[in-house]
């Protein structure tokens, strides 16, 4: 009992921080959330890890997400092969597919964010991935990462291979002193920001 009662505290204090960092972004206005987006852009296109890989799993960005559409744009430039996730809300699991033509191959999802066209994007195996950007709504220096609450990217993290550097991307405002974990939450590597690049704690 004693168990369930601390789950349900950690989700209630995850809702609270989703609403809270909602507020905070909703607070800025375009222009300044277009700089940090950018800023956070030009980091990662300096990363190294990121520069070196060649298989990038990115996402297409939802609410309070970094917007990622220049991203994956930019990364056909550098001859990524783009891989993005398509979402099984049955199973709660994600088919990685390899896009080649971002505006033609996708369709609307069930999360309400376009995603691979599966009649015309193959399946990437997990295993091949070089840099997985992983998603977020707020996240700790020590790699604790709060999603949407859907468990996809928690799901999905402890698959990657030990080698595929798992890489968040935030708004320095999304940063919090704790994001308040169970065993089944998983931490991201690196988290790019507008302002640094944290390593995990």
């Amino acid at each position: 009992m004693q168990g369930r009662n601390r789950m349900e505290e950690i989700d209630v204090a995850k809702i609270q921080i989703r609403e809270e960092v909602a507020t905070i972004i909703s607070a800025l206005s375009e222009s300044d959330i277009a700089i940090k987006v950018k800023s956070i852009e030009d980091r990662l296109f300096e990363f190294a890890n990121f520069l070196e890989s060649k298989i990038a799993l990115l996402y297409v960005s939802d609410d309070n997400e970094v917007q990622t559409k220049n991203i994956i744009k930019r990364a056909y430039n550098y001859n990524k092969i783009v891989v993005l996730p398509a979402f099984d809300p049955k199973t709660l699991e994600m088919e990685l597919m390899k896009v080649d033509k971002f505006s033609q191959e996708l369709k609307p999802g069930p999360r309400g964010v376009p995603e691979p066209k599966a009649d015309c994007c193959k399946i990437v195996p997990i295993d091949r991935i070089d840099i997985a950007i992983i998603p977020g709504i707020a996240f700790d220096e020590k790699g604790g990462r709060i999603g949407t609450g859907r468990g996809y990217y928690d799901r999905l993290i402890p698959k990657l291979a030990i080698t595929t550097r798992k890489v968040a991307l935030t708004l320095e405002e999304q940063i919090i002193p704790q994001v308040p974990m169970e065993s089944h939450d998983k931490h991201v590597d690196i988290i790019i920001t507008d302002k640094r690049i944290i390593y995990k704690i």
